[in-house]
């Protein structure tokens, strides 16, 4: 039997990034892949061998979660416009967005200005850490 419950975020490690779905109960979750697209699998399926990292939301915000989710029609996968943290955000916020993805592509630019102007790999991974903070930042503030 599934510890998790209807309407909790679920995610774990997916190379370097956190892959994320959102619980359905009875064992299903709903995410996003690039074969599949939105579609619901077993909890099982989801973890593929990993840790799970589980958030679980407030009793209205669960309702709101599964009322989306069960309303919604599937869409394919895009890593720019509709990836599983698009999924995951459009269920729980109303607006899709991919914090994960904003901070990568703030790092990257912030990372190849510095190694432009510099030439040097050291301050090319300093701007691109200072970049993937900064677009986490930015991030939080949006969400609140």
């Amino acid at each position: 039997m599934s510890h998790l419950r209807a309407g909790d975020i679920v995610s774990r490690r997916k190379g370097l990034v956190m892959h994320r779905g959102i619980a359905l109960g009875d064992g299903r979750v709903l995410h996003n892949t690039p074969l599949l697209g939105e579609h619901i699998c077993t909890e099982s399926e989801f973890r593929a061998g990993r840790r799970l990292h589980v958030h679980r939301l407030d009793g209205e915000a669960r309702g709101r979660v599964m009322g989306r989710a069960m309303d919604h029609a599937p869409r394919g996968y895009n890593v720019l416009t509709n990836n599983c943290e698009h999924t995951v955000t459009r269920h729980t916020t109303g607006a899709a967005h991919s914090p994960q993805l904003r901070s990568w592509i703030i790092g990257s630019g912030l990372a190849a200005a510095a190694f432009a102007v510099t030439r040097h790999p050291a301050v090319a991974a300093a701007a691109y850490a200072a970049g993937r903070e900064l677009g986490r930042r930015l991030g939080a503030k949006l969400t609140r």
